[in-house]
């Protein structure tokens, strides 16, 4: 299941888009709705699904129903390997999907284990795993990036950022823009810009906040969140860090529950010992069962945010209320 780059085309198909960056599947994701959008511009058959919620029917109920301006249909399904029933039932009816003209694209926000389902939609063309960045591919996606905004950066800078923010390319894509509005007049980016402007991810306040709903504290939580807003924090930025540390809680969580060594979370995990500190005890606080729950609430917020649904600073209050 390599990399490789597509775009929807004419013909009916299937995607399957997985794995641990989350931010450049998501950029996948959005290039790939950009496109449908350009070719049918009224968008009302595109469809998001989280399939942990739905069933098969549901989805050939949808896709069934005739649309008035006799366009595919895109479905993005999210979480089929939270339902097994689902997963049975789409191979039992697998040619229907084939055969459709409609487009189903599949999300998985990590390495799904390995089905006959999975190992199906792992046979398609369009294909693509999302695996973390390290070493010089994170550090050529950083250049790239800053290149993108016609901006210079030290090489010192550079490797700086990268010590600081790691391979968390929601923080980084923030961190990047914070660092080219600081120095849009001013040149090159210097390693004291980013000591400065970028604050380190084990160094963030987020673990009050995270700390705050950890203890069903809603009041504490939703005063720390607009604290964070006041002082410049972006929605989106905000949300991705809340959605950074509710993923190493789930992680950090399942190798609890797997009864796995303490001394073994750092190379299982690759995360700061000061991060594995924080989430270990938050992560008693929590099942596993909440914890996917308002994995998917974070989901929903960002996806309102974005698609303007609600304001930002009202999903997140609804995010925090719901808990």
């Amino acid at each position: 299941m390599a990399e490789g780059g597509f775009l929807v085309e004419s013909l009916n198909m299937i995607i399957f888009l997985y794995g641990a960056d989350t931010f450049r599947s998501r950029q996948k994701l959005n290039e790939i709705i950009e496109h449908y959008k350009k070719v049918h511009k009224n968008g009302l058959n595109l469809r998001f699904w989280d399939l942990e919620e739905k069933n098969l029917r549901d989805l050939k109920d949808e896709t069934q129903t005739i649309s008035m301006f006799d366009e595919k249909k895109l479905s993005v399904l999210r979480n089929a390997s939270a339902n097994k029933k689902f997963q049975e039932e789409f191979l039992e009816n697998q040619r229907y999907f084939l055969n459709s003209k409609d487009i189903f694209l599949f999300l998985e926000e990590k390495k799904p284990e390995s089905n006959q389902f999975f190992k199906f939609l792992g046979k398609k063309e369009k294909v693509q795993e999302f695996k973390p960045l390290d070493g010089i591919k994170l550090k050529t996606w950083v250049k790239k990036e800053f290149e993108k905004y016609g901006a210079k950066v030290e090489p010192a800078a550079l490797e700086k950022l990268i010590e600081f923010v790691g391979n968390d390319l929601w923080q980084m894509e923030n961190e990047i823009e914070k660092l080219v509005n600081f120095k849009k007049r001013t040149g090159v980016i210097k390693e004291e810009d980013v000591e400065i402007l970028v604050k380190s991810k084990i160094e963030t306040a987020i673990f009050d906040t995270i700390d705050a709903v950890a203890q069903r504290d809603k009041k504490r939580a939703i005063e720390l969140i607009h604290k964070h807003l006041e002082n410049g924090d972006s929605p989106l930025y905000l949300l991705s860090m809340i959605n950074f540390q509710f993923r190493n809680l789930l992680m950090i969580k399942d190798l609890i529950e797997k009864g796995r060594p303490y001394y073994t979370f750092p190379k299982i995990t690759k995360l700061h010992p000061f991060v594995i500190k924080k989430s270990y005890s938050q992560a008693a606080r929590f099942n596993l069962p909440e914890l996917k729950k308002i994995y998917r609430r974070i989901f929903q917020a960002d996806l309102d945010i974005k698609t303007g649904k609600l304001e930002p600073q009202t999903a997140l209050d609804l995010f925090v209320a719901a808990i």
